[in-house]
């Protein structure tokens, strides 16, 4: 979710500073009701000259009964900023109020996320569908291809929200910033581009081949996140350094060039040539083939023409591999690891920042209250008060009911700024529930089935059961892997399917006996077991109720959807996915899996720019490349794989590359992620050279650098700083209460996170271009 309009101008922190102010007054643009002129929060201090210059003089004073109402909805609407990270800097009139309210509601924020991803989906069904059981050319059927107007009305109507949405956004952040932003001036410029091109598209008739709009659809994902747009930032100021890298990288590639084609120079002897023919007959082949090399994608076919005659030359080889690939691509690799080692650091840093002085604006504009009684030295806020507003703020149920428990138990009626934000400190907690306790039995026969089979070592025999069962699998396997389907006896397989998954529904029944259904449900893994153990029990029992019970010989013929050998392996396939249940049980394979969910649950801002480059590359590629690949001959498939006898050892066609083609969004996916593998891209180097044009090769060298080069290495770089705070917090965990907490990200860095001061805090609300400080 968009963290809060205007939000990424903002610094992680402002500048330190030692000037103080207190009260607030509104200033909302446009016509204002009188209630929303009056001034509210005001204390006594003293303030700067220069800063008292620079604001109007206003009188500070009480609110009247008329402003409570105001007063609580901004309230309530801090509290909701804070909750979410976002920016406090919007309008804080009631229209306003209520507009933000709507905007951020869960239902609006779906409409617009299912806007983006209706918007996005349409390339798979816009001509060239996607629409095939296959992409290879030589037996790819044609495609239904939407007729026109279809996909352009569901593109008309993406437009009129993302219209509503900038229309919004710009009105709530008001006119003045509107023009300092540049992301909603780009999101207005794309959507004149784009509808310009929709209605160019509608006058042709959608028989056009270039659609600018296309390509710029990716904006509409990229500009409702906040994360990706800082991610965005970071990576830009992360390339002046990679830069450098990436010249020196330049220089390596095109000295060993100029040494290979020296080196490698044609002759009179036809077998010493085979190098220069095959790797080094130009500069642009030359230099392809380094540049593979450089990703070891065709090592060592480049070096063995060469070494075959002479072993000396495999010393250039070498070298150039050590230097470039060893030291030079592993350097890219600790300049983003150095440049992103603090960015989640940074980013959370930013978001506590956020919560804090969204807290602290909620409490200025509560002590304005009419009920508040003033004090010339300090503000105080009413329990009454907060109670009030707490009650109406969106937020997680179980943070509403603690913070209003502790409210209700709190001695004084007045709260000061720091026991305001300490009751909200809440926030930053996830609490663990609590297993239900187990039942307690009367019976002594009971209690000892309930000790035995609720103690762990019953888990760790399963675990020996399931891995006894993978490993009586894995035999059976391998001793019927030559065997035909008519000579395979699948009754083996059967029976100990049969005796493992009885065993497995034992095993569930007596954990519910001894734990309660209640305290089995409440840990993941038995719900993860529990739900394998019912489909593998129902698969079981439909193989019995159709082929019936296993007896040697047990190879009936197909009845139903599936052969009894498909209902064999499809419960194989399941018991193997149980066997999962191990890792819970294992402290530094439970780490990693825990580390890769925290990757896939925070880190989804560089998944999200990885989907818009591959958007925007897969769409260009198409434009491109489009019908470019087309079969031998045109032959069929017969006589196309007769011909593949004679084409050269790993080209294209030889290799039967076909199903990896830019002829429509889906087949330009694959091929991408094949390239960005970098395994054999020399292939489609080559290929889509020779099928348009040798400057093809920029495209696929771009698309290299930007994936594999930038955003593989900026993975590994966070995979590394998430698995090194993960690692640092197992060593010097911490003793566990009573009541168990799994702390936020927020919290995981609480040790090196800084408090924003009282001065920076208010020094950010006097910024505030719709609620200023008085004085």
């Amino acid at each position: 979710m968009e963290v809060g309009v205007g939000a990424e101008a903002e610094p992680l922190l402002p500048r330190r500073s030692w000037r103080r102010g207190q009260g607030l007054w509104l200033s909302g643009s446009g016509a204002r009701s009188a209630a929303e002129d009056v001034h509210v929060g005001c204390l006594t201090s003293q303030f700067p000259l220069e800063r008292f210059l620079r604001r109007p003089q206003v009188l500070c004073s009480q609110g009247t009964g008329a402003d409570n109402d105001l007063y609580i909805n901004q309230a309530i609407v801090f509290i909701e900023d804070a909750i979410q990270y976002r920016s406090i800097n919007h309008r804080v009139d009631s229209k306003s109020l209520w507009l933000y309210r709507w905007y951020y509601s869960r239902t609006c924020q779906w409409i617009l996320s299912l806007t983006i991803t209706v918007i996005l989906v349409l390339a798979f069904i816009e001509k060239p569908s996607s629409f095939t059981i296959t992409s290879d050319v030589r037996y790819r059927v044609p495609a239904w291809n939407p007729p026109c107007g279809l996909t352009e009305s569901i593109e008309l109507l993406c437009f009129l929200v993302f219209i509503a949405d900038v229309s919004v956004k710009s009105y709530l952040i008001g006119w003045e910033e509107f023009w300092k932003n540049k992301w909603l001036m780009a999101y207005i410029l794309t959507l004149v581009v784009s509808l310009t091109d929709w209605v160019v598209s509608l006058s042709f008739f959608c028989t056009e081949n270039v659609r600018i709009r296309r390509i710029l659809r990716p904006f509409f994902l990229l500009q409702n996140s906040s994360m990706m747009k800082k991610t965005l930032k970071s990576i830009n100021s992360t390339l002046p350094e990679m830069a450098s890298v990436v010249l020196l990288l330049a220089v390596h590639l095109s000295l060993f060039t100029m040494f290979a084609m020296l080196l490698f120079a044609r002759t009179k002897d036809g077998q010493q040539d085979k190098e220069w023919m095959k790797y080094f007959r130009n500069l642009p082949d030359s230099l392809t083939s380094l540049l593979v090399l450089l990703t070891t994608a065709n090592n060592p076919d480049v070096m063995i023409p060469a070494y075959s005659k002479n072993r000396a030359y495999s010393i250039f080889f070498i070298l150039f591999t050590v230097l470039g690939n060893l030291f030079l691509m592993n350097l890219i690799t600790a300049i983003i690891y150095n440049q992103f080692r603090g960015y989640l650091l940074k980013s959370v840093q930013s978001s506590l920042f956020r919560r804090r002085l969204g807290i602290r604006a909620a409490f200025e504009v509560l002590s304005s209250l009419k009920e508040t009684v003033a004090n010339a030295q300090q503000s105080y806020v009413s329990v009454e008060a907060l109670l009030r507003v707490v009650q109406k703020v969106d937020m997680d149920h179980r943070c509403k009911q603690t913070i209003t428990r502790s409210l209700k138990m709190c001695s004084s009626d007045k709260l000061s700024a720091a026991q305001f934000q300490k009751f909200f400190e809440e926030l930053d907690k996830d609490a663990i529930k609590q297993h239900p306790p187990s039942p307690e039995y009367q019976s002594h026969l009971m209690q000892k089935v309930q000790f035995a089979f609720g103690h762990p070592y019953f888990g760790y025999l399963g675990n020996v059961v399931a891995l006894a069962n993978i490993i009586s699998i894995c035999v059976v396997l391998v001793m019927d892997a030559d065997k035909q389907p008519s000579e395979r006896d699948d009754f083996f397989l059967g029976a100990i399917n049969c005796f493992f998954i009885l065993y497995y529904l034992l095993e569930m029944l007596l954990k519910i006996v001894a734990m309660g259904l209640r305290r089995y449900l409440s840990y993941p893994s038995n719900i993860f077991d529990g739900l394998l153990t019912v489909i593998l029990l129902i698969l079981e029992i439909a193989t019995f109720a159709v082929y019936g019970f296993p007896h040697p010989g047990w190879r009936p013929e197909i009845m139903g959807l599936l052969s009894l050998w498909d209902m064999v392996r499809l419960v194989n396939m399941f018991i193997v996915f149980r066997f999962l249940r191990i890792i819970p049980n294992m402290k530094f394979m439970s780490l990693v899996v825990t580390t890769l969910l925290d990757l896939v649950k925070n880190l989804r801002a560089f998944a999200g720019i990885l989907v818009v480059v591959f958007y925007a590359f897969a769409l260009t590629g198409i434009m491109l490349f489009k019908g470019a690949v087309v079969p031998l001959g045109n032959s069929s498939a017969v006589n196309t794989t007769d011909d593949n006898s004679t084409q050269q050892c790993g080209t294209y066609e030889q290799l039967e590359y076909w199903s990896n083609n830019f002829d429509d969004f889906a087949a330009a996916v694959v091929t991408l992620w094949d390239v960005m593998v970098v395994n054999n891209w020399q292939v489609f180097l080559e290929a889509f050279s020779r099928y348009s044009s040798p400057w093809a090769k920029i495209y696929f060298v771009a698309w290299w650098l930007i994936s594999s080069v930038i955003w593989v290495n900026l993975f590994v770089a966070l995979l590394l700083e998430n698995f090194i705070h993960k690692w640092d917090r197992r060593c010097h965990r911490e003793p566990v209460s009573d009541v168990e907490y799994q702390r936020t990200v927020e919290l995981m860095f609480r040790d090196v996170l800084e408090e924003p001061t009282e001065e920076e805090l208010m020094e950010k609300l006097h910024e505030h271009p719709h609620l200023q400080l008085c004085r």
